[in-house]
């Protein structure tokens, strides 16, 4: 990070839930005008950072515009209210394919998923979707960054793709009426492959065109 310009790096290595409640982390969020948060497991993140007045503190800050807010891995699949735990990948989108749970609340209308592309998850996130329909599904390929202003402006930097999976005009799906392991029919589903300079707007839910 001090490569790329950060003029002061602290590693905040929470490993108590405790932590989270030591004012002088909040100190630290007040100074800063970045976090990074790390990978690893995303249970265990919002195990120790979740509802606590260090995420809080953060939260606030990081929708205010005030801070950058980054996370890579199990770090940005806790941006969403609600949270994909686990599941698997390359199966046609079906309920026992992914484990839901809370996430961190950091951008309330998403749901990410990682390594997207990579590791075949569409079909786990359309499975999320299916059963989330109010929510936005991301999906963010590796080694690629989906920036979010704090107007909901996305834009995509990076080697890779974002996906944007759409429900808002879904028209039927079965995700309710059929057994857990059983293929999820879902209709009008819109989606967006997103790459390099290409831009999203969450709120609005439209794609932003390149001038010209």
């Amino acid at each position: 990070f001090q490569e790329m310009g950060a003029k002061v790096v602290k590693v905040l290595d929470i490993r108590e839930r405790e932590q989270s409640y030591d004012p002088l982390m909040q100190e630290y969020i007040e100074e800063c005008t970045g976090v990074f948060m790390t990978g690893g497991d995303q249970l265990r993140l919002c195990g120790l950072l979740g509802e606590t007045p260090f995420m809080e503190r953060v939260r606030y800050r990081a929708q205010l515009g005030e801070i950058t807010l980054a996370g890579t891995s199990a770090g940005a699949a806790v941006m969403g209210h609600h949270m994909i735990a686990g599941g698997g990948s390359g199966e046609s989108p079906n309920r026992s394919l992914v484990d839901m749970t809370l996430g961190l609340g950091i951008l309330p209308d998403v749901i990410v998923d990682q390594h997207f592309h990579n590791r075949n998850r569409m079909a786990r996130l359309i499975s999320a979707i299916s059963a989330h329909p109010d929510k936005l599904g991301i999906g963010i390929d590796e080694d690629t960054c989906a920036l979010v202003e704090a107007d909901g402006l996305l834009q995509v930097v990076g080697k890779g793709t974002v996906s944007i999976v759409d429900p808002g005009e879904i028209s039927h799906t079965n995700q309710s009426l059929v057994g857990a392991t059983d293929p999820i029919s879902i209709f009008n589903l819109r989606l967006h492959i997103l790459s390099y300079g290409d831009r999203y707007h969450l709120h609005q839910r439209v794609i932003l065109l390149p001038d010209g």
